[in-house]
């Protein structure tokens, strides 16, 4: 469902969008280990927008849609190996944010589908917990994406969005056209 949201979103700001595009590091690449790197990762959505230019023109998004919301100080030193995670390595989550051969992959899909080196990849999420600003000013991160703009994109600013910009022309989804009849009936606060 959050991929649908974040899906209208971009399609109401004029970007033309993909879903679940698979990446992974090449088996020619030097630290390749088929034990970690064989399973693909994927980009939840990727939008490309023809009249913006600069780091705005393409758009990666990886979706979250966890119910508890998206914590991020916690997750953040889960990722430095501060705290633990009880279940599994966090960096399988946000492999091309913090391992560079993913990172490698990942900007190299993107530059093949679009044809930019420098975009704007952001974090969907059901709701940020924090402010993001230290995922946003992360040296690891800013070194795996050099040259690319980095954020969040919670549900709530997106759902703004998207009810503001609805129209009476039927929405392209089944949540825009869900959106509408919300809107309409006069059950949301837009």
């Amino acid at each position: 469902m959050l991929e649908q949201i974040v899906d209208d979103y971009l399609n109401l700001q004029g970007y033309f969008t993909t879903h679940n595009i698979p990446f992974r590091p090449t088996k020619s690449h030097p630290k390749y280990d088929s034990q970690l790197d064989s399973v693909p990762s994927d980009i939840d959505i990727l939008g490309i927008h023809p009249r913006r230019r600069g780091k705005e023109r393409v758009v990666a998004i990886n979706c979250k849609s966890w119910q508890g919301g998206f914590r991020d100080k916690l997750l953040l030193e889960q990722l430095r190996e501060e705290r633990k995670n009880p279940k599994k390595e966090t960096w399988h989550r946000f492999r091309e944010l913090w391992i560079p051969k993913w990172s490698e992959a990942f900007r190299q899909e993107i530059y093949e589908r679009t044809g930019a080196k420098s975009f704007t990849y952001r974090i969907a999420v059901t709701r940020l917990i924090g402010t993001g600003d230290g995922w946003v000013n992360e040296p690891r991160i800013r070194q795996n994406l050099p040259g690319c703009k980095f954020g969040f994109l919670p549900m709530e600013d997106m759902w703004t969005t998207v009810l503001r910009e609805l129209t009476k022309r039927p929405a392209p989804s089944e949540i825009g056209r869900l959106a509408q009849l919300l809107k309409a009936a006069g059950l949301t606060a837009a």
